[in-house]
């Protein structure tokens, strides 16, 4: 399964993702961003863990198991929620040999207050107001426009895309599910997850202004009029940033500790307003060489069911591999593909703009509210550690879990109405022992009967009704029933009896006995059995041949039409239709008219004139 298609302005185009088709369009930038920051910033001087920072702690079948007690196994997933995190808002907490814990809500999304140029300036301030790389000192505000931030990222050739891993086939083979944790009602659905502990967040621990039960200390005099809790919110990022640049740092001078601390600050806004509940990068040694990755972790609306959500992503992401699992949260979407991110000019050590080809992979797991979906993404430049953070990434999946108070989102709306929409009108209830396949009662009341009467009468045959079955017609009727019924008026006809048979030679009646034609033509007919009329001035045969008779000539027809006699026991004419109508000659039986001894003889008409007559045999001149 496949995409096709670039990223352009923190959405996808040629026909995929847009911003409003693509929730997760937002995050996937900071993920991109994020490649950039580790590709052009962690360099030589970098502190490194070991890659076993990586390895997850085998999963507990002890429900009691805590992560305060110590032991080397996950908490289990009551555990996770017994925490003693902030129950109001996106926050993470390490614990030792477990990890970094997040929890998410969906309840209290925040102010939304800005503190990117708040926590910039109090680290600038903090190093020393030196030079960050890609800006100019002393020149005010630092944004990250100035760093040419944030980027986007494109995607890559087909042929680099990274395998689906075997730690992340796994997760399809399917396994037990749990319930979601059960919440105060009003809490929404909150999501818990574990992070390894080689990733470095660069999100405040408290989260945004407005989210965590945070303390918030009263503003010093003459403050700037800042909203208390923006403020505190702004303070608490600023030291969280100065602390991961000192962990990333820890061996070098001021100068890549603010670089990283102030461009990261930069992003606080774009990081919170792309629904980003944390963003870490890990900076890893696997056999004497570096490795990076980052992470991010998102919450997104997006209110379709998880099989077309996998749908989908196979259908608009045609160079990468979608597979659906079953994580212990329930079904989820992987997605894997390569994807190229810029680093800009201003970052990069040698001034000059080029490209990186990353390798991804991005799991979506619908929320028990319906309407929510949970993005964790995982990216890295290295393709030869591929399946060493895929399997880290396997093992964050399989920790997520939720906890919901049993309410349903409102999904948005994804089309106008239509012009003409019926309200809501509330069907009626039938009654609890309505049963639509019971038979209808034998007895039932006058008006109940009267009530099933009403409408279109319809005619309905009898059972036994078979319309080609002859023997169960009615007899023809008589005359006088024909008056007395109208049903029965209309034109009558005459029905042969049954076994009339009209090819039968013995019922016709006899040939009638016809009067002979003329003596001339029947003379003539004998002279000449063609039929040949010549004229009355026309000698003979000027050879005198005498031909001997051939045969009786054809009789002629009938110059009128022949009286048919009445048969002895026949009905009158006008009481037998049967035989009104033109009358015409049937021939025998035996009929034959090319057997000339069959025919009848000649008959004895008179001779005709002498220039007609047949000559003799004494005047043909060939004796």
């Amino acid at each position: 399964m496949t995409q096709d298609g670039q990223f352009s302005d923190g959405q996808f185009t040629d026909g995929q993702f847009s911003a409003e088709a693509n929730p997760f369009a937002a995050a996937e930038q900071v993920s991109a961003t994020l490649g950039t920051l580790t590709d052009a910033l962690l360099d030589e001087r970098t502190s490194r863990h070991p890659v076993a920072s990586l390895s997850a702690l085998p999963t507990s079948g002890t429900s009691g198991t805590s992560a305060a007690s110590g032991a080397d196994q996950h908490p289990a997933a009551e555990a996770l929620f017994g925490l003693p995190l902030a129950p109001n808002g996106p926050v993470h907490a390490a614990l030792p040999r477990l990890g970094t814990v997040i929890t998410a809500g969906t309840a209290r999304p925040g102010t939304g207050a800005p503190l990117a140029d708040r926590a910039a300036t109090a680290l600038l301030a903090r190093y020393g107001r030196g030079a960050v790389r890609g800006a100019i000192a002393d020149r005010g505000t630092t944004s990250a426009a100035l760093f040419q931030l944030p980027v986007t990222g494109e995607i890559a050739d087909p042929k680099l895309r990274p395998p689906f891993a075997p730690a992340l086939a796994a997760l399809a083979g399917g396994q037990q599910t749990r319930q979601p944790v059960e919440l105060a009602t009003g809490a929404g659905t909150e999501v818990r997850l574990v992070v390894p502990p080689g990733f470095h967040p660069l999100t405040s621990p408290g989260g945004p202004a407005g989210v965590s039960a945070r303390t918030v200390p009263p503003l010093p005099a003459g403050a700037d009029g800042a909203d208390p809790a923006a403020a505190a919110a702004a303070d608490e990022l600023t030291a969280h940033l100065a602390e991961v640049a000192e962990e990333l740092f820890s061996a070098t001078d001021q100068a890549p500790r603010r670089d990283f601390a102030v461009i990261a600050a930069t992003l606080a806004d774009l990081v919170h307003a792309s629904g980003t509940v944390y963003a870490g990068v890990c900076a890893l040694e696997a056999d004497g060489r570096a490795t990076e990755a980052t992470l991010v972790v998102s919450l997104a609306r997006h209110p379709l069911p998880i099989t077309a959500l996998a749908t989908e992503l196979a259908t608009v992401r045609r160079h990468a591999e979608v597979w659906t699992v079953l994580l212990p949260a329930g079904p989820a979407a992987v997605l894997v593909e390569g994807r190229t991110v810029p680093v800009p000019g201003a970052l990069a050590t040698d001034g000059q703009r080029r490209w990186v080809v990353t390798s991804v992979v991005q799991a979506f797991v619908p929320l028990p509210d319906g309407v929510s979906v949970l993005c964790v993404q995982l990216s890295t430049a290295q393709p030869e550690d591929w399946e060493l953070y895929t399997e880290a990434f396997a093992e964050l999946l399989k920790s997520v879990q939720f906890g919901w108070d049993g309410g349903t989102g409102v999904p948005v709306r994804t089309s106008a109405p239509l012009a003409e929409e019926p309200a809501d009108v509330p069907a009626p209830e039938p009654p609890a022992d309505f049963n639509p396949f019971a038979q209808l009662a034998d007895a039932a009341t006058a008006e109940e009967q009267d009530l099933a009467l009403r409408g279109t009468p319809v005619m309905v045959p009898p059972p036994d009704f078979n319309p080609f079955a002859p023997e169960t017609l009615p007899p023809a009727p008589t005359e006088s029933a024909d008056e007395e019924d109208p049903a029965l008026r209309g034109t009558p006809v005459m029905v042969p009896p049954p076994d009339f048979n009209p090819f039968a030679p013995e019922t016709l009646p006899p040939l009638p006995d016809t009067t002979p034609a003329t003596d001339t033509f029947a003379t003539a007919a004998a002279a000449d059995p063609f039929g040949t009329v010549t004229a009355a001035d026309q000698p003979s045969d000027p050879f005198g041949t005498t031909l001997a008779p051939q045969g009786p000539a054809v009789p002629p027809p009938p110059s009128a039409p022949p009286r048919i006699p009445a048969p002895a026991e026949a009905a009158p004419v006008e009481e037998a239709p049967l035989l009104k109508g033109t009358p015409v000659m049937i021939p025998p039986p035996d009929f034959n008219p090319f057997a000339p001894e069959t025919l009848p003889p000649l008959p004895d008409a008179t001779p005709a004139t002498d220039t007609t007559a047949t000559p003799g045999p004494e005047t043909s001149p060939f004796g």
